[in-house]
């Protein structure tokens, strides 16, 4: 399966910031597995002492940011499901802070956030690699905007995308410094 991105009229405008990325890669449907791969990559040597650094006081701990992506994980793909099974039922938003805060993602084992996010898009990529034609065009409506399920598939690798620039950037550059 080959998809080609989606037009902005499949997404809201805030989500660019991840479908451009996720379009950047040649090919979504391979980044799917490949950022699986990136993550541990980047993150499976942490101790769980690293893990908890934070590159400022009002930031996010890398296992904090990995939970993050685990919480946005799930809800995408929820969407995803009602989305590209015609649910026409509106989908509401979700305030990551507020998730983030709640979930207490400091106290577990890096390893473990690690392998849920494994779980969790080897779940996806199962669900997407079934998906027809018809069903990756359905759009729906979350946060108040409207969405097609092509678009959903490029958030999810673009917002992994989005972390792992960050986690680049901001942790783990500062860690070695």
């Amino acid at each position: 399966m080959k998809l080609t991105p989606p037009t902005p009229e499949e997404y809201a405008p805030y989500y660019g910031t991840y479908v451009q990325p996720a379009a950047a890669r040649a090919d979504v449907i391979a980044a799917l597995p490949a950022q699986i791969d990136e993550l541990n990559a980047a993150l499976g040597k942490l101790t769980d002492e690293q893990a908890r650094f934070k590159f400022g006081p009002a930031e996010w701990s890398i296992k904090e940011l990995v939970g993050h992506i685990n919480d946005a994980e799930r809800i995408f793909s929820y969407r995803l499901l009602c989305i590209s099974r015609n649910d026409k039922t509106p989908l509401p938003g979700f305030e990551q802070d507020d998730y983030v805060r709640e979930a207490g993602f400091d106290r577990r084992p890096l390893s473990e956030l690690i392998a849920e996010f494994d779980f969790l898009r080897r779940a996806n990529i199962l669900a997407i690699k079934n998906m027809t034609e018809a069903a990756i065009d359905q759009r729906g409506t979350a946060s108040g905007f409207t969405f097609s399920a092509r678009a959903l598939i490029y958030i999810l690798v673009g917002h992994v995308e989005h972390h792992m620039t960050s986690l680049r950037e901001n942790y783990l550059s500062a860690m070695k410094s």
